[in-house]
């Protein structure tokens, strides 16, 4: 009877949960599951190949045509771009380097140390948001914070007594689904910005904006969803989860001699090494300044982001490491590099067969005509006002799934929607943000991102059963919730015609 009251106490929402739950376990290990989207989008290449569906790109008027790459001269490609595929893969790099930094800072017990030090002894309620506004602001590093925080995140949800893919879930799902969010200019500000003005010169060649147009929205989206991806970890995720029950490193509560005399060091140490990356890149005519107009956002210092990382890890790891005498010598840092890149095995895996399965999307041509006629059925059904901007959200929000790059599927959206809502009356900053909006969305659940599967690997290192329906419906509801967050906030800035940041409005004439 308790069992029958208890499930009759589930709402609609736990209920689909553990519908997506129950039959996402059913799906292929993710290794194999890349392996058959692989296959598919061969296969896909070559049906509408040999139809000749093709989409007239807006911008260049370039008729793109869908590639089959299962003829000859595809089969050809496929085998001698196999190794550049891999190696060439963006995100494989970018995880082994920062990991060399955060597996020693973790292996020679700093992490932990640090966790008793400092956050284990702040109220328990402020942890959780100080966690989610950090990793939305991380996603001004681009992708590493994707990478570096969700480990760290569990680890420090391990020591409050918490469920660690809780507190993994909510770390990449606001780094990743809060990308249109952040208290700080980022990289994508410019990135997206730069696809914008090119679009609005079709209307009014006169246009001239800046990448912080969209500044005031991207502050506040970030406040708002702070209590929201606060909300969903402690009422929905974590408590669907239940409690944890796997072996675990035991954090204690007091800090040893030993180890605060590594955190010294360790402090000293990063102080260091902050003032000398500062010194190389504040100044004016700093080295890691651009050289030609002297700026960061777009700058030597933001393409040295992940090695920047790397050392600001490691440095503060071998000095606590030999302070405290979990290093004593060469023999033992190189075990502990060996033991802290030990585990990414799987990874590699993945990442040579999602390297594969994203080469031959981006060759087949599958994702800009998929994307160009979703944007002309858009176009076709006559939406005006906000509901024509939410149709639009969607439509970025849809795409997101199959086309994970921001600035690829801006590259093909703006030419179309740029001009037309300028025809309406409407600011390109308006277009931009809304853009934004769905692009963020779906980011946590997308198997196109690759860092889906990269953290499902770091989950696999709690529970090793964990599949990937469990994984998905710890993401899911900061994905809905965040939809509907973002919703209403745009709706109510729409209605009140307020600006969206320096320069950018709703409207041409404000």
């Amino acid at each position: 009877m308790a069992n029958a009251t208890q499930t009759k106490k589930r709402g609609i929402f736990n209920r689909f949960l553990d519908f997506i739950e129950k039959y996402g376990n059913k799906l292929p290990d993710p290794i194999m599951l890349f392996v058959y989207i692989t296959a598919a989008i061969l296969v896909a290449s070559a049906i509408f190949g040999f139809m000749g569906t093709t989409a007239t790109h807006p911008g260049t008027g370039e008729k793109i045509t869908v590639v089959n790459l299962l003829n000859a001269d595809g089969l050809v490609r496929i085998l001698t771009e196999m190794v550049t595929n891999f190696t060439s893969f963006p995100p494989l790099g970018l995880v082994l380097v920062v990991m060399l930094g955060v597996g020693l800072a973790e292996s020679t017990g700093l992490i932990t140390a640090l966790l008793k030090a400092s956050i284990l002894k702040a109220p328990q309620k402020i942890i959780l948001p100080v966690i989610v506004i950090v990793s939305i602001c991380g996603n001004a590093a681009a992708d590493a914070a994707m990478v570096v925080l969700p480990p760290i995140v569990a680890m420090i949800f391990i020591a409050l007594g918490r469920h660690p893919i809780a507190g993994m879930a909510a770390a990449y799902a606001s780094c990743a689904g809060g990308f249109a969010a952040n208290l700080i200019l980022s990289l994508s500000d410019p990135l997206v910005y730069g696809f914008t003005e090119p679009a609005a010169h079709m209307i009014d060649p006169d246009y001239v904006g800046n990448p912080m147009i969209n500044y005031y929205f991207l502050v506040v989206s970030a406040l708002v969803l702070v209590p929201v991806a606060t909300f969903v970890t402690n009422r929905i995720v974590e408590p669907r989860l239940g409690k944890y029950e796997g072996a675990a490193e035991g954090v204690g509560e007091q800090v040893t001699a030993e180890e605060k005399k590594g955190l010294l060091w360790a402090g000293v140490s990063l102080l260091i090494t902050g003032a000398i990356i500062a010194l190389l890149a504040l100044p004016e005519n700093a080295i890691l300044r651009n050289p030609e107009d002297g700026g960061l956002i777009v700058s030597p210092f933001m393409d040295s982001l992940i090695p920047i990382m790397m050392i600001l890890f490691l440095v503060p790891a071998l000095a606590y490491g030999k302070a405290s005498g979990t290093l004593k010598d060469s023999k033992d840092l190189g075990d502990q590099l060996s033991k802290a890149m030990a585990g990414m095995g799987t990874y590699i895996v993945i990442a040579f067969i999602a390297g594969q399965m994203i080469a031959y999307f981006n060759w087949s041509n599958l994702g800009p005509v998929i994307a160009i006629k979703g944007a002309a059925a858009l176009d076709s059904i006559g939406l005006t006002g906000l509901p024509l901007f939410i149709g639009f959200m969607i439509v970025a929000t849809l795409i997101n799934l199959l086309v994970a790059s921001q600035s690829a599927k801006w590259a093909i959206l703006a030419p179309v929607f740029i001009p037309m809502f300028m025809l309406l009356g409407y600011d390109p900053a308006v277009t931009q943000v809304a853009y934004r909006i769905g692009d963020s969305i779906t980011n946590p659940i997308t198997p196109m991102l690759a860092y889906f599967a990269i953290v499902l690997t770091f989950a696999k290192k709690y529970d090793p059963k964990m599949g990937i329906g469990t994984f998905m419906s710890s993401l899911l509801p900061y994905t809905i919730a965040f939809a509907i967050m973002w919703t209403i906030l745009f709706s109510v800035w729409y209605l009140l015609g307020l600006p969206l940041g320096p320069g950018g409005g709703i409207y041409l004439d404000k």
